[in-house]
């Protein structure tokens, strides 16, 4: 099997999120995404609601997709125990003969590019990727610019994708909009709507 891990705040999930992960899924003829919630207790990552609340959000966006599943890994580490190269060693152990993709944005493949990620060479040189293009983000020439990244391209390990239409609602769009009682409704699953507006999220 091919498996993409799709890690993300999801706060809250969108239709974006879901139309990514179906044309990344389509394109790169993945047979799971799997959708991994990132823990609130990381420094880095500036959270608008509970864990329980994007979790919840995030298994009723997916739940009539049989591609997609939810895991819940990330959630529970400790917060300086929280680094992409272990997420990834964890799901290679739990999946040891299919293969994993790590999806993400050009932007990350900058920084991963930059050494800026906890042990880079190892993520880079251990596993494979998945990368969606930004706007105004070459990412051939991301990858010849970084000697990490260059040296780790075998032609396998970066599968870069453009989307082909740039769909750029994000998650703090529609919070501001549930913040300023503006109306986001089709950006994001019915489901996802009414659990906010029912729990009063982002008020």
């Amino acid at each position: 099997m091919k498996i993409g891990i799709y890690g993300s705040s999801f706060d809250p999930v969108t239709n974006v999120h879901l139309w990514t992960a179906s044309t990344v899924a389509h394109r790169c003829k993945l047979d799971k995404v799997i959708f991994l919630p990132c823990s609130s207790k990381r420094k880095d990552k500036q959270l608008h609601t509970t864990d329980e609340h994007r979790w919840n959000m995030v298994n009723m966006a997916i739940q009539n997709n049989a591609l997609y599943e939810a895991n819940d890994y990330e959630m529970k580490q400790e917060a300086w125990d929280v680094y992409t190269e272990k997420t990834l060693a964890h799901f290679s152990e739990l999946y040891p003969d299919d293969e994993i993709y790590f999806i993400m944005g050009a932007d990350l493949l900058e920084d991963i590019g930059a050494g800026k990620w906890h042990n880079s060479e190892e993520l880079v040189r251990d596993n494979r990727f998945i990368v969606m293009a930004r706007n105004d983000i070459d990412m051939l020439k991301v990858i010849s610019h970084s000697p990490l990244l260059r040296n780790h391209d075998d032609g396998h390990t970066f599968h870069l994708i453009d989307k082909g239409l740039a769909m750029e609602i994000s998650s703090s769009y529609i919070r501001d909009e549930f913040a300023m009682e503006g109306e986001p409704r089709y950006l994001l699953p019915e489901s996802c709507y009414q659990y906010i507006k029912e729990h009063e999220i982002y008020k």
